[in-house]
Parts: C-alpha cells; structure tokens; sequence
C-alpha cells in the first residue's frame, strides 16, 4: 500500500503548520479538553457526545456543535485508504489525556492501523520544554522522522489508564506512574494529575498553589498579567487561557486588587502558610475524568489521594 498518513493533531496551530508544509496524508484535528470534566470510558458514543457538551457549556459557556464534531470524525469510519495514524501531541497534562482519549478511541472504532506518536519536549540545547507549534520546520522534521511506534503493550497500558481516568479510584494511577513505556512524559503527567486534587493541608492544589506564589512574588499588575504568567510557568499542565481564567476568577479571595496591581492578602499568605484548608471556600467542584475534585485531597506523607472528610464513608 502506497504511504498514505492519517495525521492526528493536538489542535488547529498545528494542523495549519502542518498544512502549510504539506505533509503527505490527511489531517484530523482533535479539539478536545479530556483533562477536566465528566468523561466515560466509552468515547465512540453519543452519551459522550452529551457529556462533553454539557461539561462546556455549564463551565465554560460554549455550545458544542455535536453533529458538526460527528461529520468531522467520520474519517475515522473510513479508514481504508490510510497506511498508518500519527499522532501529533505534546509532554504535558492537557494533551497527554486527550491523547489518551484518542487511542482509546482507535480501538474501540476497531481500527488495525500502526499508530505513531511525534511527542514534542525537551529539545536539545533548550533549557524550556518545547510544545509541537513551537518548533522550527526542522526540529518537526526531525520529531517526525523519529516518531515511535506504538507496541500492543502501550495500547494495553493507555486503554487501562483510561479507565481508571473514567473511574472513581485515581490512585491505581499510581504504579504507572513508575512504568516504562514509548510515553517518555506519562510518568511526569500522571503525578501531575494527581496532583490536581487540592492539598489535604492547605485545601491547594499545585496550579492554585502556583498562582498565589506568583502574585506574592512578582509586581503583578492585572488578572491578565497574572494569566500571562500563568500560562507561562505551569509545568506539565498545559491548560489553557480559559481554565486559567476560570481558577483565577475562583482563586481572587486571597488577592486585593487596586490601581496599584493586585497582591496577596491576609488570606493569601494563610493559604500559603497552610494555616487553613481552603478547599471548600474555593469550592471548585470540577470532574477530573470520573472523580469530582472535591471528593478527594492529596497527601504528600503518603503521596496519595484521600478522601476528603465529609465524603470519607
């Protein structure tokens, strides 16, 4: 069979570079935020379809266009014409569990293609991990010509790794954060998730931990500055404006804001202290796959999830 590629990409930036090099194959773009709210392990469904919708347009208010999204995936019922599926996806969180998300899918569409990853990260000479749209056309180059491809054992791994995403215990998470597989960033981006879940002392996950510490210690002069920063100094997460935007908004009881910026305020540095749990107060009862946030708390003595008090029975 002639070499006929279906690329799979993290996004549209990517998709456009892509086309713009014309890379031969077709190119499916999955737009998608796997790594917050409700998800079920059976994404080849309508029920899902629902879910995700819902999810975007009570947190974020976007309406998903769910038949547009089902003409767009149609390509994967017609399989056919393509020799192999590259997946284009980045180290972090955001688009380890979208990637996720799309293997799982290719097997329950039963779709007996060999599957490559290009998985953009640490570049040699650069000090910064490096996303996919940020790379010259030879480092892509490059990162296409050493893509990986995927054994039984990977697929085996990420489909048992979704659902346990899907489910309601996340510490059976934890033995693969220590398993090796062609995923160079899995191990990074499942302790990332875990972490997800605000600290059992200060009621702090790392993000919002994160962004206090930033406006403590920088001259931070709007909501904006500080989403700038944010998106900038986030680790393994990858999220993107509006869900820095959202915590942000949830977060601004330990700011004061004035013409002169906005800094920490007495709760701020109690919350940071860890003189407080604060988790309630912030009440971000978002779903990470198949847990409610709230439901647990992350103890770093015993480098597990526990379950938060009120829900401990």
């Amino acid at each position: 069979m002639k070499n006929y590629p279906l690329h799979i990409t993290n996004g549209d930036s990517l998709t456009n570079i892509l086309k713009d090099l014309d890379y031969s194959g077709d190119i499916l773009t999955w737009e998608e935020m796997l790594c917050e709210g409700c998800t079920i392990s059976n994404i080849n469904s309508d029920e899902f379809l629902k879910i995700r919708a819902n999810f975007f347009n009570f947190y974020y208010d976007i309406d998903l266009n769910i038949e547009e999204i089902k003409e767009e995936f149609d390509i994967l019922n017609h399989t056919e014409k393509f020799s192999e599926i590259i997946l284009w996806f980045e180290y972090d969180l955001f688009c380890h569990i979208n990637m996720i998300g799309v293997i799982n899918l290719l097997q329950q569409k039963k779709i007996n293609l060999p599957i490559y990853l290009v998985c953009s990260g640490r570049i040699e000479g650069d000090k910064n991990l490096k996303g996919l749209s940020e790379l010259s056309q030879g480092q892509l180059s490059a990162h296409y010509k050493n893509k990986v491809k995927l054994t039984e054992e990977d697929i085996e791994l990420i489909t048992s790794i979704w659902d346990i995403y899907c489910g309601k215990d996340h510490n059976l998470l934890k033995p693969y954060i220590v398993k090796s597989s062609s995923f160079k960033y899995l191990n990074n981006c499942l302790k990332a998730h875990l972490e997800r879940f605000p600290d059992s002392v200060s009621g702090l996950n790392v993000l919002e931990k994160n962004l206090l510490e930033i406006v403590r210690d920088n001259d931070i002069k709007s909501k904006n500055h500080l989403l700038g920063y944010a998106l900038n100094y986030q680790g393994y997460y990858g999220y993107g404006d509006l869900q820095f935007a959202r915590i942000i908004n949830m977060l601004s009881m330990f700011f004061s804001e004035s013409d002169d910026g906005i800094k920490l305020n007495r709760k701020g540095h109690e919350a940071l202290l860890g003189q407080h749990n604060f988790s309630l107060e912030i009440n971000n009862a978002i779903t990470f796959g198949g847990v409610n946030k709230l439901d647990f708390q992350f103890n770093k003595q015993q480098n597990k999830l526990i379950k938060t008090i009120q829900n401990a029975h």
